[in-house]
């Protein structure tokens, strides 16, 4: 997808969190919270135009799956059209229903991973992700939101400590805008 295309989901679309796609070295950060060398289940809410995706789908291993979840109808088409992998799903829905999305898998989630942006949500919605997300996740798994840093805790790190065992967070700059970047573990 062009950047221009990029730009006009953008306008027309409130629930984009960011003016450009994650930068290379910010997804790189995120992932390496992963472990790929066995064969894994990652959600990923947001996947916009794949750049998360992308890196998963060169790093998994041959038997991993993707399950993106995408509310853009374009970017759900982008994706569908140009990541032709049997290893990635992908569902125009939201992050609130992943809980019924996963009862097509066997499996429970090692990972998900979140771009959507919960400054743009009401409480209530942050709160009910942020359960479903842990209850979809295998025990040890890890919730990995990375979100605009300007973000305050209350938006989503004081509901990551009332679910998850284990928060972390840091902040990364080499992207644009700057993110701050969670690892909760189940």
């Amino acid at each position: 997808m062009s950047t221009k295309e990029y730009v006009v989901n953008l306008f027309k679309d409130p629930n984009i969190a960011s003016i450009t796609p994650t930068s290379k070295p910010c997804v790189r950060e995120v992932c390496d919270k992963m472990n790929f060398d066995k064969r894994i289940i990652v959600i990923e809410y947001g996947p916009a135009t794949g750049v998360f995706t992308n890196h998963l789908l060169e790093r998994m291993t041959k038997d991993s799956v993707i399950i993106a979840l995408e509310l853009n109808r374009n970017f759900v088409k982008y994706l569908e059209k140009n990541m032709k992998d049997n290893r990635l799903k992908v569902f125009h829905d939201s992050a609130e229903n992943v809980e019924e999305i996963m009862r097509q898998y066997t499996e429970e989630a090692d990972y998900v991973i979140s771009g959507i942006p919960f400054t743009f949500f009401n409480v209530e919605l942050r709160k009910d992700i942020v359960e479903k997300t842990k209850r979809v996740l295998k025990s040890g798994g890890k919730f990995l939101p990375y979100q605009t840093f300007f973000q305050k805790d209350h938006h989503l790190k004081n509901h990551l400590v009332d679910h998850f065992s284990s928060v972390r967070d840091q902040y990364f700059l080499r992207n644009l805008p700057p993110m701050r970047l969670y690892e909760a573990v189940k």
